[in-house]
C-alpha cells in the first residue's frame, strides 16, 4: 500500500485529496478482501484515456487467492479490461466475468465498484475470484452473509461514502473478521454471529441463542453501533468481565439500498492487555527508580555542602562547589526521565535546565552573561545524556570562570558577553554540540592533550571514553573568543 501514491503519482492527474481518499480505501483493504472472499484490485486512471494503473492489491485470508504474482505497477488498457474502463465511464458497478491474460484458460468472476469523491470518478476497485469458487460458496450462511456485507461497502465506495471521512480510528488496528464479528441493524439488534464470535460470547459468558437479541441484552455496549450509524465514522469500545478483555469496532453500514446497521468486529484482546499492563508497571517502576536515584544525589550534594562548611581551606571548599555542580547535572538527568516515558530524554530541555542552573549558581548578578541555545537533537538515550550533561556542564563553567575578564566593560544590553549552546544532528545520526563565547580566547600554546585541569580532564574522559567521540578547541568566529565542539557519534555507527 505504501506505493500506492507513487504508482498514481506517475502520470496521474488525481489530486492530492483524491490520492488520499485512494489511500484511505487501502487501509480499509485487508477487511473488504475477507468479506469479499477475493482478491481485490485497485484501477487509477492514466492521463492516456483507456488505460489504468494498477495502484493496490491485496489477497484474502479467508479464500484462495487467482493471483500468486503481484499486480500492482501493471497497466492495463480497456481491451484488457473492458469492465473496469466500463465501471469507470458509467460510474456504476459492473459485473461479468474475463479471462485472465497469460493463464491460459483460466477466467475470473469480477465486480467492479468506481471509486467516487466528491462526485467524480477517481478509480475502480475490483473484486475478483474463480468463477466456480463463487457457486461454491453460495449456499453458506456465512459466506452468504459476508457477500451481503462486501455488496454493502461496494454500494457505498460507489456512492462516495466510503471510506470514512475525518475519522480518528486506525484501520489497521482493526480486529480481523476470523476474530469474530456480528453484523447488527440499526437497534443494534444481531441479525447474524459467526462461530468465532460465538466463541468469544460464550468466554464472556454469553450462553445461549444470540440472533435476535440486542448488544444490550447481552451486557455490551450497544451505544458504539448508534454512534457510528449517527458519526458515519466506525466507534469503538472495550468490555472486561471475568478477566477477559473484548475489544468491539461498530463499522456503520449506510448505503441507500439495505436498511441501516453496523458490522462489529470483535476480538479477545485480553493477553495484549494484559501486557500493556506489565509495559506500564515496569515503566512506573523505572520512573520510581529515577526518581529515587535524584533523591539520593541530592542527599549527597548536602552532605557535601554541609562537608564544605566545615572547611577552612579555600582550595577544598571550591573542590566541594565543584563536585556539587557536577553532581547536580547527572541529577538533573535522572529528574527528567522521572517524569518521561521512556529511557530517552531531550537533550535541548537538559541544556536549557543546566544553563539555568549555571545563571543561578556561578555567575554574579552585577556581570551577567547572555546565554543563548539553539538546535534540538530529539530523544537521546540516558546513557548519553547523563555524560554529555556534565561535559556542558563543565564548559559552562570553565566559560563563566574564565572567558570574561573583571576588567571586560558591559555592552548596550547591560551584558559581559555572550555564550551561544547549538545542538544539531540525532541519535541515530550522530550529535554534535557547540559552544561558543565572545570572550577572552585561549591562552597562548593551550593544547588540549596536555592540560591537567580536572574539569578539562573530566571532559576529555567522558568524551573520548565513554561516548567515544571527539572534542576540539580552537578561536571562535573571526578569531574572537572560544569554541568547544563536542562530536559523538550515532548509535548505529559501529553497526
Amino acid at each position: 500500500m505504501s506505493n500506492l501514491a507513487e504508482m498514481t503519482s506517475r502520470g496521474s492527474d488525481l489530486t492530492e485529496a483524491e490520492l488520499e481518499h485512494l489511500q484511505s480505501l487501502a487501509a480499509w483493504w485487508d477487511l473488504l478482501a475477507d468479506v469479499s472472499f477475493a482478491d481485490l484490485l485497485m484501477f487509477a486512471p492514466t492521463p492516456e484515456p483507456g488505460r489504468f494503473i494498477i495502484a493496490a492489491q491485496v489477497r484474502p485470508s479467508t479464500s484462495q487467492t487467482i493471483y500468486p504474482d503481484d499486480q500492482v505497477a501493471r497497466v492495463v488498457d480497456e481491451v484488457e479490461r473492458p469492465l473496469v474502463a466500463r465501471a469507470f465511464r458509467l460510474g456504476r458497478i459492473v459485473e461479468g466475468e474475463i479471462g485472465l491474460t497469460g493463464s491460459g484458460n483460466r477466467r475470473a468472476r469480477v465486480w467492479c465498484v468506481p471509486i467516487k469523491y466528491q462526485g467524480r470518478q477517481i478509480g475502480v476497485m475490483s473484486r475478483e475470484a474463480a468463477p466456480d469458487f463463487d457457486k461454491m460458496r453460495r449456499p453458506g450462511e456465512l459466506e452468504r452473509t459476508y457477500m451481503e456485507v462486501f455488496q454493502r461497502f461496494a454500494r457505498m465506495i460507489a456512492a462516495g461514502l466510503f471510506p470514512f471521512r475525518h475519522q480518528d480510528f486506525d484501520p489497521e488496528e482493526l480486529p480481523r473478521l476470523g476474530d469474530g464479528a456480528l453484523v447488527v441493524d440499526e437497534q443494534a439488534r444481531i441479525r447474524y454471529a459467526s462461530p468465532n464470535a460465538l466463541s468469544t460470547l460464550h468466554r464472556i459468558r454469553v450462553q445461549g441463542n444470540v440472533v435476535g437479541r440486542r448488544l444490550s441484552q447481552l451486557g455490551l455496549s450497544q451505544p458504539i453501533v448508534r454512534s457510528a450509524m449517527r458519526s458515519h465514522v466506525p466507534a469503538s469500545t472495550e468490555i472486561e468481565r471475568d478477566a477477559i478483555t473484548v475489544q468491539l469496532v461498530a463499522v456503520p453500514l449506510t448505503d441507500a439500498v439495505g436498511p441501516p446497521g453496523a458490522l462489529v468486529l470483535m476480538r479477545d484482546v485480553t493477553e495484549l492487555r494484559r501486557r500493556d499492563r506489565l509495559l506500564i508497571s515496569k515503566d512506573a517502576t523505572i520512573r520510581e527508580i529515577h526518581h529515587r536515584v535524584k533523591n539520593n544525589l541530592q542527599t549527597i550534594s548536602s552532605l557535601l555542602r554541609l562537608q564544605g562548611r566545615r572547611l577552612d581551606s579555600p582550595e577544598a571548599k571550591h573542590a566541594i562547589d565543584e563536585s556539587v555542580r557536577r553532581i547536580r547535572a547527572i541529577s538533573l538527568v535522572h529528574e527528567t526521565l522521572a517524569h518521561e516515558a521512556g529511557e530517552a530524554v531531550s537533550l535541548a530541555d537538559v541544556a536549557d535546565q543546566l544553563i539555568l542552573m549555571v545563571q543561578e549558581g556561578l555567575m554574579s548578578p552585577e556581570r551577567p552573561i547572555r546565554f543563548v541555545a539553539t538546535g534540538d537533537v530529539g530523544l537521546v538515550p540516558s546513557v548519553i545524556v547523563t555524560p554529555l550533561a556534565v561535559v556542558l556542564n563543565e564548559l559552562l563553567q570553565n566559560v563563566v570562570d574564565h572567558a570574561f575578564p573583571r576588567d571586560r566593560p558591559l555592552d548596550g544590553e547591560g551584558f559581559v558577553g555572550t555564550v551561544e549552546i547549538s545542538l544539531s544532528g540525532s541519535a541515530d545520526e550522530g550529535i554534535e554540540m557547540r559552544i561558543i563565547d565572545d570572550g577572552a580566547g585561549l591562552p597562548e600554546g593551550f593544547n588540549l592533550e596536555t592540560v591537567t585541569g580536572l574539569g578539562t580532564s573530566i571532559v576529555h574522559t567522558l568524551v573520548t571514553s565513554e561516548l567515544q567521540g571527539s572534542i576540539e578547541l580552537g578561536p571562535g568566529p573571526a578569531g574572537v573568543g572560544t569554541v568547544a565542539v563536542v562530536r559523538v557519534p550515532g548509535q548505529h555507527a559501529g553497526d
